[in-house]
């Protein structure tokens, strides 16, 4: 009897928690469920009728914790039971908390950026109108004096009294570029500058639906005069019979103009020649050789042995449509990400947009059967995508509808935006093999390096119990495009392009000079699920290239540091 009552203590004792229950994992690529707004994916059969506020009901009996665990193995359970069941356990009051200290966190800077814009514009009136006061009485007092003494008007104008008509509406980049002016002025600009450097948050210049224009969010015009140099240094370059790639990479790493985006990239990415008269004989081949994959494979999609990997891209592809961001029932992997591909921007959202990424990645994973299918790769083929169709179009790209373009332009820019994808994927497919090892590598030396380049942000991490892992996976997986607006993807590829290893080490540098851009913000969370939030869901919506460059002028001073001297960063 005793044992009997030691057995029965035993199960009483550890019924609270049994295998099989739902544990809650807040990673990078699921942020927290909030039962709130998936409401309508909890089946009404299988919500639990209500009961009373109490300590739950503990299994007394081996028979009643079998009842309780007998279901925890079940091959069959479906994905919406399991996320409901862990709905049901989330702590509601944890949820609308966090959820309501974020905006109350965002209403208070968005109220005291308001005030001090406010408060610049109003200065800035009151300098103006001072200013104009005194030239006038200048301008009278000159015109007196020339009367008076009989001179001609001399066609020089002193540039201390004449503004450039520009210098209010661009960030002035070099000292060569920037008007003479008053101490005063410079100072008021440099100040205003660096409050909206520190601001999270940008005044909305551009739309929050992704805009993929070279613009930068100062507002500057689109094409100056330093832009319109630096694009005949590009067409110069390209003409001759021989381009000269490492020149190349060197005017390529400040950004590339949009005019020459396309041949420049198939250049630096290896899948055209140096030599122009290979060049049409070359694109002709690779066309060719892709759609004859096309006819030998993409039939057998449905194939047994095929068809999970194509399931998951036709999905992964329809996910594109915000209408579609809900929890979807279990089905197969490339039909799956295809619409989950930059879901705010109208171009994807195209039944014929998402053929083209269905074929695209249903090829390369059959061709590369070492990794097959991983979900994020869709969202690498979106930037070659939208740079080759630029080739063919003049206007903006976000609204355009690709069935208006030719057959062959179609065909062409699917060809190439393939085998530009798969240059991409042979530097990094070690992040994409069997258990990511390459992606699981980078993310311990960003924690590594991030320990020696800002030891307070690292502790932070520590203290809160936040690991590297949760966050930055999606960072390497996705090439930090889940991050940035599309232009700024571009823009950063630009760079990755023109760098060697770009995609594969000078991304972990990027990686590492973006996490402490926001140390501020990071320092300023004090709970884990804060951190995490953050961390998620940074505000790069109104990024441009401005923001893009400055980082990668910190992330090539991190590479400069520590690239060739490993050792820095391992304690």
């Amino acid at each position: 009897m005793s044992n009997d009552g030691n057995k029965k203590q035993f199960w009483k004792r550890n019924a609270a928690k049994v295998p099989g229950s739902i544990q809650h994992v807040y990673g990078a690529q699921h942020p927290p469920f909030d039962p709130l707004l998936h409401a309508n994916l909890i089946k009404a059969g299988n919500r639990p009728p209500p009961t009373t506020p109490g300590k739950p009901k503990k299994a007394t009996t081996f028979q009643e914790f079998e009842s309780i665990t007998s279901d925890a193995w079940d091959v069959g359970d479906d994905d919406d039971e399991l996320l409901a069941m862990a709905a049901q356990n989330l702590n509601i009051d944890v949820v609308m908390e966090t959820a309501n200290k974020v905006i109350e966190n965002h209403s208070k800077q968005q109220e005291k950026q308001r005030q001090d814009d406010t408060t610049e514009l109003e200065q800035r009136e009151e300098d103006t109108q001072e200013e104009a006061a005194e030239d006038e009485e200048e301008d009278e007092d000159d015109e007196e004096d020339r009367v008076g003494e009989g001179d001609v008007t001399s066609p020089e104008v002193s540039f201390s009294s004449q503004s450039s008509p520009y210098t209010d509406g661009r960030l002035v980049k070099s000292q060569s570029e920037a008007p003479i002016g008053s101490p005063k002025d410079a100072a008021g600009e440099h100040a205003a500058l660096h409050r909206q450097r520190s601001l999270p948050h940008r005044p909305p210049l551009i739309p929050l639906v992704a805009r993929m224009a070279d613009q930068n969010t100062s507002g500057t015009p689109a094409m100056t005069e330093r832009e319109a140099s630096r694009l005949d240094k590009f067409k110069q370059l390209l003409a001759g019979p021989n381009t000269e790639l490492e020149e190349l990479r060197k005017l390529s790493w400040s950004g590339i103009p949009r005019q020459v985006r396309p041949i420049t990239w198939k250049l630096l990415s290896g899948y055209l020649p140096a030599n122009a008269e290979r060049r049409e004989s070359v694109l002709q081949r690779k066309r060719q050789e892709y759609f004859g994959f096309i006819q030998q494979y993409y039939d057998s999609r449905n194939d047994e042995h095929h068809q999970d990997t194509y399931r998951q891209i036709h999905i992964d592809i329809p996910r594109m449509s915000p209408e579609s961001l809900v929890l979807q029932p279990k089905v197969t992997e490339i039909h799956i990400d295809i619409p989950r591909t930059n879901p705010l921007i109208p171009l994807f959202q195209q039944a014929s947009v998402q053929e083209i990424f269905e074929r695209i990645l249903f090829i390369w994973a059959i061709r590369h059967p070492a990794s097959g299918y991983v979900q994020g790769i869709n969202d690498l083929v979106t930037p070659f995508f939208v740079v080759y169709v630029f080739e063919y179009i003049e206007e903006e790209v976000e609204n355009f509808d690709v069935s208006s373009l030719q057959e062959e332009a179609l065909r062409n820019i699917e060809a190439d935006s393939f085998w530009c994808m798969s240059k991409l994927l042979d530097g990094i497919q070690d992040n994409y093999t069997f258990a990511q090892p390459g992606i699981q590598r980078k993310v311990k030396a960003l924690e590594e390096l991030v320990s020696r380049i800002d030891e307070s942000v690292h502790r932070h991490m520590q203290q809160y119990e936040v690991e590297y892992l949760q966050f930055a996976f999606r960072w390497m997986n996705n090439l930090l495009m889940r991050e940035l607006p599309l232009r700024c993807t571009i823009r950063l590829w630009d760079t990755y392009q023109a760098e060697p290893e770009g995609f594969s080490h000078f991304h972990l540098y990027v990686c590492a000079a973006f996490l402490v851009r926001w140390r501020k913000e990071i320092l300023e969370e004090r709970d884990f699920q804060g951190l995490m939030i953050l961390l998620q869901n940074l505000p790069t919506m109104h990024w441009g290239n401005e923001e893009v460059s400055v980082l990668l002028a910190e992330a090539y001073r991190l590479k400069f540091a520590f690239a060739d001297a490993p050792n820095h960063y391992k304690r």
